[in-house]
């Protein structure tokens, strides 16, 4: 997983605020519990030392998403007075909480946005009876996103209303359209529902290349409830599943663990190729525990197990941090990538490896 979309919580020091809370609108009287939410999220940053500017700055956005229908979450960052980052939450947060402190909390925005899978869904709609070669209508929609993420952000859309004696030759068209428009998005899955003759005529004209990643759904198919379409048959289908770039990226740890290649595994041998910058793809088999910490300095490569080895480092005045935020920060002023892996398809020394850009002499393993 890229966290290119976090480089703006990392530009400015801190320390920030990081609120989570459920923002759904699936509920009666919303607005009144997400005001009593805020309201209980506010006095605990109050006591955190939080100031008057920054609480201003998060309770301008916060519950803004009045768009977004159904379950939901939104997960807002702050830094001297002025809103960094609000992010919507594909799932209500389990809890609502309220961080203030010198690093953003980030890791549960960014695990609820895994494995983000990009896809491609397709709707077939028909009006009509499939003997009625000049009466009768089908209508297409397709949209792209990238799973979870798209429940409450959806992507483009495409819509399409087709006479239905013109359907058998307007579908090889559109499968062209379709199949360029997923190699665009690097789509992993096409995953496609409705009426059952509508939908075969398309999928017998789909290229062959994109007819391999077909997954078909049955199910409502609503083009209108403002969420993500095929939503549902979505969560279904992807739910479990890893990203095809991460997989990729898994084999080759694996590939390179056997061969004693460019990847290390453990907390302490991973943390001193953080140090160096040479991780490009941190492995974890779960975010690090609350109870874990790590000492870090002002740089995101000042990264250590302890204090002392920071100090020796030249570190003025290190500070101990969670590991879970301590480590984002690393990963993103590093460049490097996020991948959560299951232990059921890799068990990790101590739940951590990396993938590595280089390797030198002095890299552990």
């Amino acid at each position: 997983m890229r966290l290119s979309f976090l480089e703006p919580l990392y530009a400015e020091p801190g320390p920030f605020a990081s609120v989570y809370l459920d923002t759904s609108r699936d509920i009666e009287h919303p607005e009144r519990a997400i005001a009593l939410r805020w309201r209980r999220l506010r006095d605990n940053l109050t006591r955190q030392g939080a100031d008057r500017s920054l609480l201003e700055a998060l309770e301008e956005v916060v519950g803004a998403d009045t768009e977004v229908p159904g379950a939901h979450g939104q997960a807002v960052f702050a830094a001297h007075g002025a809103l960094v980052l609000d992010g919507e939450l594909p799932r209500p947060p389990a809890h609502d909480s309220a961080r203030y402190g010198t690093l953003p909390d980030a890791m549960p925005l960014v695990t609820q946005h895994a494995p983000e899978i990009p896809y491609l869904a397709v709707t077939v709609h028909y009006g009509g009876l499939p003997t009625a070669e000049t009466h009768g209508w089908v209508t297409l929609d397709a949209e792209t996103g990238t799973w979870p993420a798209s429940n409450v952000t959806p992507g483009e859309r495409l819509h399409r209303r087709i006479a239905v004696a013109a359907w058998h030759h307007t579908a090889v068209r559109l499968g062209h359209r379709l199949h360029e428009w997923a190699r665009r998005a690097h789509a992993d899955a096409v995953v496609i529902g409705g009426n059952e003759w509508a939908t075969n005529v398309l999928v017998r004209r789909l290229p062959h290349t994109l007819r391999d990643r077909v997954v078909r759904v049955g199910g409502p198919t609503p083009t209108h409830t403002r969420r993500a379409l095929l939503e549902p048959q979505l969560n279904s289908v992807l739910g479990g599943r890893m990203a095809a770039h991460d997989r990729e990226l898994v084999d080759i740890f694996i590939g390179r663990r056997a061969l004693h290649l460019a990847a290390t595994e453990g907390l302490s041998p991973t943390v001193a190729a953080l140090q160096r910058g040479q991780v490009a793809a941190l492995l974890l088999n779960r975010p690090p525990a609350p109870s874990l910490r790590l000492w870090a300095g002002p740089q995101p490569t000042q990264l250590a197990l302890t204090e002392a080895e920071l100090t020796c480092f030249g570190v003025r005045a290190p500070h101990e941090e969670r590991a879970e935020e301590a480590l984002m920060r690393t990963l993103v002023g590093t460049g490097a990538e996020l991948v959560v892996v299951p232990e059921s398809e890799l068990t990790l020394r101590e739940g951590v490896g990396a993938l590595l850009r280089y390797t030198d002499p002095g890299t552990p393993s």
